[in-house]
């Protein structure tokens, strides 16, 4: 009997889907009955749209010329791998705490990175003082400022830096111990 791994034969190329085109064509036909129903508010609506575009576009661009740039770095991964590896020093941590505060968002799309970085030879000290400093957040501290004072901020955010060293020790530790026999 032939074991599935060692067949060598493509698998069948998938459908692709237009669902994303009956979706638009579907949004146009709403918006052409809207207009013959009611022209006013169909022409606000789209003003509305093209004002929206405009604020937005910029932004778009610039995430297009980041992602470009990113693309043309080339190997980046291995490069923050091997600035991350066992003998990285001080440069990994400050890339691995200034990484982690810079970092906006949800978790879950770093995730991906952070698996690569490990199997790069990532310390888990260094992932675990990344998540560690993600809970520094750069857009909230004017109002966390504002709220609870200028000095509570500073010595919060100094805290949690600090403690993101011993968390990535501790963490390291826990992870690369080895269990009694």
């Amino acid at each position: 009997m032939k074991d599935k791994a060692s067949d060598s034969t493509p698998a069948p190329a998938s459908k692709r889907s237009h669902g994303s085109w009956l979706f638009l064509l579907a949004t146009i036909g709403l918006y052409g009955l809207v207009f013959l129903i009611d022209p006013d508010y169909a022409a606000g609506s789209f003003g509305h749209f093209v004002d929206m575009v405009k604020n937005i576009l910029p932004i778009l661009v610039l995430v297009f010329f980041l992602l470009w740039g990113f693309e043309l770095i080339g190997g980046i991964k291995e490069k923050l791998g091997q600035l991350s590896g066992r003998g990285s020093g001080l440069k990994g941590w400050l890339l691995a705490i200034g990484g982690g505060i810079l970092s906006h968002g949800p978790i879950y799309p770093w995730y991906p990175l952070l698996q690569h970085l490990r199997e790069q030879g990532t310390r888990p000290a260094l992932l675990a003082a990344f998540l560690y400093a993600r809970s520094i957040k750069l857009p909230w501290l004017p109002l966390m400022v504002h709220y609870f004072g200028l000095s509570y901020t500073v010595l919060l955010t100094l805290a949690i830096t600090l403690f993101s060293i011993p968390h990535g020790w501790l963490v390291e530790w826990l992870t690369t111990r080895r269990a009694p026999e």
